[in-house]
């Protein structure tokens, strides 16, 4: 009985082990179903990464970078494109092209060829949308999304950078005014006069320069760089085409042949003759020679 309760008890122990692994098994399949939904899922690629308040002090340069597969790479693009002037944007750059990756061409008939095409097609967009605006741009044309390859969101603070460079304007403006405020109450020589001279034209030379980056910096704040690189499956089209004649069809027949050589022939007798004709003085000299070696030579 002991032995018989021991049989039991291992069973048991044996079918709930295998019934946990089957569970853990079935839990993890469902984890990475609800993983590759989540990866095509094109709500995820929204994002409120960095999105200022009204009255926050803080300022981010926000850029996003996105590729993903659409059913259509061309009407894709006309309706991100529509989105973007929606919106307030533009795009700067856009690169729409389709690439071969086979041709195959089969002969079907005498007069006719099909032509099997393997091609992909992608385009690489830049656009530029308002900062504010930047959310709503990507959630519109996460709809064309088929399939997500990845989405990169980046929010850059640059509130102490833009702080530092307007407070390097304001010392630069007041080491420009007291220069020239030197050059007109003390400057005598000719000598000291250039040199301050050339110290106040670096002086606002250095203040122009921050005030470019100070405006490039604030048009990166205002208008978010969004980078998309969309693409489709590999398209196979076919075409029927007419076959290509052979070279030896278009050749003449017997008679135009025989004809063209004897026009040949002809042409290369008289080439031949006028040459004797240009050679006739070495001609007259070798005639010559040779009665002149008959009569007294040979004697």
């Amino acid at each position: 009985m002991k032995t018989f309760a021991k049989l039991g008890f291992t069973a048991l122990i044996i079918i709930t082990l295998l019934f946990s692994c089957k569970k853990a098994d079935t839990a993890t399949a469902e984890e990475s179903a609800d993983i590759a939904d989540a990866i095509t899922d094109s709500t995820i690629v929204s994002s409120s990464a960095a999105v200022e308040k009204k009255d926050s002090k803080q300022k981010f340069i926000r850029t996003a970078d996105i590729k993903f597969k659409v059913k259509n790479v061309a009407k894709s693009t006309y309706a991100i494109e529509n989105v973007v002037h929606k919106f307030g944007g533009f795009v700067t750059y856009t690169n729409l092209q389709s690439t071969i990756h086979d041709q195959i061409k089969t002969k079907i008939s005498q007069d006719s060829t099909l032509e099997t095409l393997k091609y992909s097609v992608e385009n690489n967009i830049t656009i530029r949308v308002p900062n504010t605006q930047l959310d709503t741009v990507i959630k519109s044309i996460a709809k064309q999304i088929d399939f997500l390859d990845f989405r990169v969101i980046k929010a850059d603070d640059v509130s102490l950078k833009l702080l530092s460079n307007q407070l390097s304007q304001k010392r630069s403006v007041v080491t420009a005014k007291r220069v020239e405020k030197a050059i007109d109450t003390k400057g005598k020589k000719i000598k000291d006069i250039m040199e301050a001279e050339n110290t106040l034209a670096r002086q606002k030379e250095e203040n122009d320069t921050r005030k470019i980056t100070d405006l490039e910096m604030q048009d990166q704040i205002n208008f978010s760089t969004v980078t998309l690189q969309l693409y489709q499956k590999e398209t196979i089209k076919q075409e029927i085409t007419a076959s290509e004649k052979d070279s030896d069809d278009y050749k003449p027949n017997l008679g135009i042949q025989i004809i063209d050589a004897l026009k040949s022939g002809w042409y290369i007798l008289e080439a031949i003759l006028v040459a004797l004709v240009h050679l006739w003085p070495f001609l007259l000299l070798g005639f010559g020679g040779f009665f002149l070696y008959k009569k007294y030579v040979k004697k």
